[in-house]
């Protein structure tokens, strides 16, 4: 997802579609806040805002994760990550071995998903803020989606400058995404962009080019 509070009223269209992917009445949610140093406001909120639709969880590597992580992480249907820093976000999973337990957790068929941070994870490189409030290329996602992706790209002033520039100087081209807007993979491939919010949309970003992907609407 391109942007915007999950799961707050606007973007419970969003949550709604995630959870209609599990195929369960009551699914059991995984909140992973690392990129945002996990504050506990965030996590009271998720436990707050989702507790009449999911069976809600953290997870936590402070002061260290739990000691069966991967056996803890794949008891969940969907595993939602926070927004924030990315480099720092990878660099934590890496160090715990959490990137290979999220690809066993994919494999299983657990829906992955996440917002700003939370998207660019999964590609093999992104747009970040994650070295300064400047917009940087990052190279060293999780790869589990080819090419790089972009958040914000409606939300903020300088994403669609930025990444474009990226691209048509060398970085691998990828997919942007509004705030407000889903991006549904099926495996590694895209099935659908959602938008919970009218007139935003996905795009592909190329050398030189920018190419509107058809974005269905489901908000109110």
């Amino acid at each position: 997802m391109g942007g915007g509070w999950f799961p707050g009223d606007e973007a419970r269209p969003l949550a709604d579609f995630v959870f209609g992917l599990t195929g369960k009445e009551r699914p059991r949610l995984l909140l992973v806040p690392t990129a945002s140093a996990e504050p506990a406001h965030v996590i009271l909120d998720f436990y707050d805002e989702l507790r009449d639709r999911a069976d809600v969880s953290h997870l936590s590597f402070f002061p260290w994760p739990p000691e069966d992580l991967r056996g803890f992480t794949l008891q969940h249907d969907v595993i939602y990550v926070g927004g924030g820093n990315t480099a720092n976000m990878l660099a934590v999973w890496r160090v715990h071995g959490f990137d290979r337990v999220l690809r066993d957790a994919w494999e299983a068929g657990v829906v992955l998903c996440g917002v700003s941070a939370g998207m660019i994870c999964w590609f093999e490189a992104g747009v970040t803020d994650s070295f300064g409030p400047q917009l940087e290329g990052l190279r060293d996602g999780l790869g589990f989606l080819t090419g790089s992706s972009c958040p914000h790209y409606d939300g903020e002033e300088q994403r669609r400058t930025v990444y474009q520039k990226l691209v048509a100087d060398g970085f691998p081209p990828g997919i942007a995404a509004d705030d407000l807007v889903g991006l549904h993979y099926v495996g590694a491939e895209l099935s659908e962009a959602v938008a919970a919010r009218k007139g935003t949309g996905a795009y592909r970003v190329e050398p030189g080019s920018e190419t509107a992907i058809e974005t269905r609407y489901i908000g109110p």
